[in-house]
Order: structure tokens, then sequence, then C-alpha cells
């Protein structure tokens, strides 16, 4: 059976400000030292799986050039740009349509384009093994992370080890982010996975999934679907897309649906959601800093400082976050990263919005 892939590519990046931007968000940068942004490495790491012509890129009007200049081997046609964000399941429903429009039917992996991945192989291995599941018969699949710490900023999966197939488990429900010592209990079970947001299924499990529990999405899905590759697609788009339930494909389907089955992935995954990974995935000096740009650190330890042709001095900084762009400088502390949201959202207030 034919393989897909729908990458989704629209998010903002806003956790990666002030060098992720409304006009160059987190997916289209380069996070690592070999010069790769983060689209062009998700489409890399699915090639040996999928041809690019196969490929699906799920994003907005305002990212289609930045798609063409970083993907110049992707076919236009397959930059699906949506008129407005609706959310996971309305995405991966207009993906799904664009397939079934192209084979009638296929596998179809999704993945988010901002997360990175240490080990390729492992991961070509995995979802090998996952397109195989969703191959024998109406399974939704979904790859979650094997926990090795009690994170709080996940939701989970309960899988039962009991009930196997091919190398995946059943699902048995899928769990909000847990306070601490829930998601310690869970680290002690052994029978929760992170919930990573990467799925497999047939193209048309998931539209039979759309029809029983998301019918007036579905509904208007087979809309665009009959005028693709017409003159009057973009037209149909714009009339139909914003009108389908804004939900997520966990809320409208997954936790809804029966034939879950879910595989560890312990393939080094990270889903760089914010500047702490950075710390994760670059190499650390001898006093675990984390330098990139022209920066003199004396008396530094577990910084992380980006900056570029101005010189940036540190002295006697312990745990803080300083990056630096041509128009705006972040200094944060480690503990508070995940607060940087709050600085777009008085940005927003105050009328500043040429910093976002």
């Amino acid at each position: 059976m034919k393989k897909t892939a729908l990458i989704m590519a629209g998010g903002k990046g806003e956790r990666f400000w002030p060098r992720s931007r409304v006009n160059l968000p987190k997916q289209f940068l380069s996070l690592t030292d070999d010069g790769k942004t983060m689209i062009q490495l998700t489409v890399e790491r699915i090639s040996p799986l999928v041809d690019i012509k196969d490929v699906y890129i799920a994003t907005n009007e305002n990212y289609r050039e930045l798609v063409k200049e970083q993907l110049p081997g992707l076919p236009e046609e397959n930059i699906l740009c949506e008129p407005v964000g609706r959310n996971t399941a309305p995405c991966i429903g207009l993906g799904a349509v664009h397939v079934a429009s192209k084979y009638e039917d296929g596998v179809m992996i999704v993945l988010p384009s901002d997360h990175l991945i240490k080990n390729n192989d492992i991961f070509k291995d995995t979802f090998v093994k996952a397109c195989e599941v969703a191959e024998s018969g109406s399974n939704l699949v979904t790859v979650g992370i094997t926990p090795n710490y009690p994170e709080t900023g996940y939701g989970y999966i309960k899988y039962n080890k009991d009930a196997c197939n091919n190398g995946s488990y059943s699902v048995e429900k899928f769990v909000e982010k847990p306070d601490l010592e829930t998601a310690k209990s869970y680290l002690a079970d052994g029978t929760y996975l992170w919930n990573s947001g990467m799925f497999v299924w047939k193209v048309s499990t998931i539209l039979n999934c759309f029809k029983e529990f998301m019918n007036s999405t579905y509904n208007g899905l087979l809309k665009i679907k009959d005028s693709i590759g017409t003159d009057d697609y973009q037209k149909v788009l714009n009339e139909e897309f914003p009108n389908l339930e804004s939900q997520s494909v966990d809320y409208g389907i997954m936790e809804k649906a029966s034939d879950i089955y879910t595989l560890a992935g312990n393939f080094g995954w990270d889903d760089v959601g914010s500047w702490l990974a950075v710390g994760r995935i670059k190499a650390n000096d001898s006093e675990g800093n984390v330098i990139n740009g022209n920066v003199v650190a004396v008396n530094t330890k577990d910084c992380i400082i980006e900056g570029a042709e101005k010189l940036i001095a540190t002295v006697g900084l312990r745990d803080i976050i300083v990056v630096d762009t041509k128009d705006a400088t972040l200094i944060s502390t480690k503990e508070n990263a995940g607060e940087i949201k709050k600085v777009l959202a008085q940005l927003r207030e105050d009328g500043n919005t040429q910093y976002l």
C-alpha cells in the first residue's frame, strides 16, 4: 500500500521568541549544529519510507514561500494552506482527502514539523512496524515515547501490555497532563507513554472515523475533496474549512475510537518545546553552557546564550537564558522559560506587534 506523510507546520513557535517570529516560526529555523531547519530534518527523516512527491505539508498561506524555499523538491500542490487554524483534526482531515483524491487509499503518517530525533534508523524501523499495524486492519496507531522522567507537561498514553499486535499494544486510554505525583506513578507503572502527536493509519480508516465521530467536519471535508484539482478548490476551501469543528484529533477521534494501538518510540525524541531544549540537543561546554555567537562567558555555568555579531559578555551567571537578535533580547531564568509567551501577550497588549 502506498505510504504518504502529512507534516503539520502551521505553528508559531512562540516559546522560541525572539528567534522564532510570526514571519519565521520555529519549524523554519535551524536549532541544530548541522544547519538544517526543523522541517527539513523532518522530511529527511521520513524519506526512507515516503517519496517526496507523497509528502504533504499542512501550513498557512503566510508560510507557503518558506516551504517552497526550504523544500525545493516538494510538489507545490502538496503545500496545503489552511485559510484559518482549526486545530489538528481538520488539519489531518484536509491531508487525508488530498491523499484520497490521489490514491483513493494509502497509509498516512502524521508528524509534527518541530520535533528532533537522535536516531533516525530506529525511527524508521518503528514507523515501518507502525505502518504494518495500520495496514493490517482498521487500526489507528500512535507512536508514544517511553518516559525517562516524570514529565508534567505532556499527555500520556496508557496501554495494555498483555494485548500485543505485531509489536504494538492496545491503548486503554489517553490521559491529560498530570501533576508531579501522578507523573511519578505513571513512570513507576511502566505502561504509560508520552503522547507525542505522531500517528499512522490508512486514509480510509481515519476518514471513517471522521464520519462517525466528527460528522459535520466529515461532510465539509468531502466538499473540499470534490473540488481538489478544479478551479473552484480555493473558493471551496475558503468557504468550508473555517466551518470545520476546531478540535484536536486526540479529543475529536482518538479518545472515542476503538482499535487504537501504540508503539514505544525509543529513538531519542525531543519536542523542542522551549529554549531549555537547546541545552539537550546542542553540545555543552565544560561549564555546562550552550553558547552560540560572539560570546565571552566569565564564571558562567549552565546557561544558554544565543547571539550573533554583537558581543555578549556574561559574568557570574547561573541557569540563565540569553537570546539576542537584531531588534530584541531575551533574558530569562531557566526556571521561568515556560513563561516567554507572557512577554508576547504583553507586546500585543501594548501594541508592539513589530516585535512579534
